[in-house]
């Protein structure tokens, strides 16, 4: 019960600065960012609509790369430095196979898990986190095209590095894991 409390008390937090990082920006006039923080206050609620009670430390690496991405990256505007991007799709890449992880644990039993190949545990974790990256892009160019923005700032070379970073990211927790339970 502490743990939840904990959860919504970040969630809501996280949320709640969004809120007033929004009325600040919509008071500026500055619709780009004030957007940006509308999103964050949904996605900063996220971990508290899902069913699956993801672990701590999880949720607040989750909230820190929303804060590295939505506020210091779009509303600071971090994206202008050179790798800020970059780092963050292999960070991306990590949280995701860590999601995948939880997810893994979670639905398989333990009973059912010593039967599976570390191989499996592998494909899996990896394959879940460059398929958010790539759910990612598909979001990125469809906005683009649709509202005329200009998420994919360098076009196919960025689309393609932020891939390459976010399966980075995938394999190597997926591999770290499946040695682990290898050696188990």
């Amino acid at each position: 019960m502490i743990k939840q409390k904990f959860v919504v008390g970040l969630c809501s937090s996280y949320s709640l600065f969004m809120v007033v990082i929004m009325i600040y920006y919509y008071l500026q006039a500055d619709s780009f960012k004030a957007l940006v923080a509308v999103a964050g206050i949904v996605c900063g609620l996220i971990p508290l609509l899902l069913r699956i009670r993801f672990n701590k430390p999880l949720i607040i690496s989750y909230l820190l790369f929303l804060f590295a991405s939505q506020y210091l990256g779009s509303i600071r505007g971090w994206y202008s430095l050179g790798y800020w991007d970059t780092i963050l799709h292999f960070l991306s890449g990590v949280l995701l196979a860590f999601v995948g992880i939880a997810l893994y644990e979670h639905f398989i039993s333990q009973a059912v898990a010593v039967l599976i190949s570390p191989l499996f545990s592998f494909l899996f974790i990896f394959a879940f986190a460059t398929l958010g990256g790539v759910i990612w892009e598909i979001y990125e160019f469809s906005a683009d095209e649709l509202f005329h923005l200009t998420l994919q700032g360098g076009g196919n070379r960025d689309t393609m590095i932020d891939l390459i970073a976010d399966a980075a990211g995938g394999f190597f927790i997926g591999l770290v894991y499946s040695i682990v339970r290898r050696s188990r």
